[in-house]
């Protein structure tokens, strides 16, 4: 049996015109959230798009009608080097970012690592495990010198 091959495939599309983009940059932080979380092959794209294409992707595919960060795919069976797809919302980070008084890019920055680590397996469907994304969210953000924009945001009240 052939060795899988090694190494990463980024693709990314910029459709949006909300928070200036270098590809090279956004490629480099998908690869090294990749590696951190041991993966050694993947193929990934990444769409920044604006409000009204995230809404039609969660309305179609998530069944909310509504727009959002990021929306992840998952192409690749268990068995099979990691392919996926995000689809980040730009208008919302730049939106949000504006909202706490953070930079648009860590703040695009953080919704690409919040996608990638759903790629990667992880969840934050209750509180234990939303602790463990947001402290592989940091880590992922410091290595690049960015601040977690999350830290941000004030609590809300009930």
């Amino acid at each position: 049996m052939e060795n899988p091959p090694r190494g990463f495939l980024v693709e990314v599309s910029d459709t949006q015109n909300h928070v200036p983009v270098d590809s090279d940059v956004l490629r480099r932080l998908v690869e090294s959230v990749l590696l951190a979380e041991g993966v050694d092959a993947a193929t990934i794209s990444v769409a920044l798009v604006d409000d009204a294409a995230i809404h039609r992707v969660n309305r179609d595919y998530l069944a909310h009608d509504c727009p959002t960060d990021v929306v992840s795919f998952v192409l690749s069976d268990d068995d099979e080097p990691l392919a996926g797809e995000l689809v980040v919302s730009t208008e919302t980070a730049a939106r949000v970012a504006s909202e706490i008084g953070a930079e648009p890019w860590n703040e695009l920055a953080l919704y690409v690592v919040h996608g990638l680590l759903h790629l990667c397996g992880y969840d934050d469907l209750d509180d234990g495990s939303a602790a463990v994304m947001r402290a592989g969210e940091d880590a992922a953000l410091s290595r690049e010198g960015l601040i977690n924009p999350f830290r941000l945001r004030r609590p809300t009240s009930a």
